[in-house]
């Protein structure tokens, strides 16, 4: 079975700051390998990032890239922020808000793109946006395709859950995940 795993960067990141020690993607990795009973042919990160990257993201990005046992090996694909003007509801102040643009579109056009070319019949999406709903129903209702969502219990779609051939916890794999 052809497994590719396929991460919104964000979502994770999310998780991992309401961890103590955060989290490690290698790690991660391992136990989902180890979930899927085989190897995950194909990993991708999915990010959005400042333009330019800062040093230190540069070399984490790298490091997701490096094989193991050194790194996970996943494809990263880093999309621009997006500046946003906003104001305060309680003040009227002005402020700006970076945030991201195109990675929920990013990340449906993957996931239906490698199902679609036959590479994959497991998908495992750690991500938790109910947008993603759509792509979700058309992997499972029309491609055929497994789909295994790995996500926290507190921030992961009930919309998305209904559709998972399986639901892998982050919140069950801390342990095995922490830094």
């Amino acid at each position: 079975m052809k497994t590719v795993w396929i991460v919104d960067a964000a979502y994770l990141y999310n998780f991992g700051k309401s961890r103590p020690s955060g989290f490690d993607y290698l790690k991660l990795k391992n136990e989902l390998t180890r979930a899927n009973g085989g190897p995950i042919d194909e990993s991708y990160y999915l990010n959005s990032t400042s333009d330019p990257t800062a040093e230190a993201q540069n070399a984490f990005h790298t490091w997701l890239k490096s094989a193991p046992p050194k790194g996970p090996q996943m494809r990263v694909q880093l999309y621009r922020l997006k500046e946003m003007h906003l104001k305060c509801p309680a003040c009227g102040t002005p402020f700006d808000r970076q945030v991201q643009k195109g990675v929920d579109v990013a990340l449906a056009t993957l996931m239906i793109r490698l199902a679609v070319q036959g590479a994959c019949d497991r998908l495992i999406l750690s991500a938790g946006d109910g947008d993603l709903e759509d792509a979700i129903r058309y992997l499972k209702s029309d491609l055929r395709r497994q789909v295994w969502l790995n996500g926290a219990q507190a921030t992961l779609s009930a919309d998305l859950q209904c559709y998972a051939d399986r639901v892998l916890w982050l919140d069950d794999m801390a342990a095995a995940i922490d830094k």
